[in-house]
């Protein structure tokens, strides 16, 4: 199997780790009857952690799919090549260290795991693009 297939399957588990991970931070706050219920009452603001999570989780949301695509793309294409190779792993790892560090509150350095991540997709997309 390629190693850019790998990657993928690993950021759709890490897509569910920020998921649940999320989930249970909500649910910790709200109770587990907000959980279980339909979610209609306004609610109070979430405390820090639970919010972050969830702008991780959106901000994964945004990119994953122009990763997804670009790299299906690539490789329909025929196009995989270390372009793919070293981009799939600059997006895999730091989408990886990325979350961590946003649950954690960390600024900057969250900043620039983002930049790896995308300079990653974009090596992709360059391969999808040019081959």
């Amino acid at each position: 199997m390629q190693t850019e297939f790998i990657l993928l399957g690993a950021t759709i588990v890490l897509a569910l780790v920020n998921i649940f991970w999320a989930a249970n931070a909500r649910t910790k706050q709200y109770g587990v009857t907000w959980n279980m219920g339909p979610r209609d009452a306004e609610m109070p603001a979430l405390n820090p952690l639970p919010a972050r999570l969830l702008r991780a989780q959106a901000n994964l949301f945004e990119t994953f799919p122009l990763f997804a695509a670009a790299l299906l793309g690539a490789f329909a294409a025929g196009h995989f090549g270390w372009k793919t190779l070293v981009g799939a792993h600059l997006y895999f790892w730091a989408r990886l260290i990325y979350l961590p560090l946003y649950a954690a509150g960390v600024p900057k350095v969250r900043t620039l795991a983002f930049m790896v991540a995308t300079a990653g997709l974009v090596l992709i997309t360059w391969a999808l693009i040019f081959g």
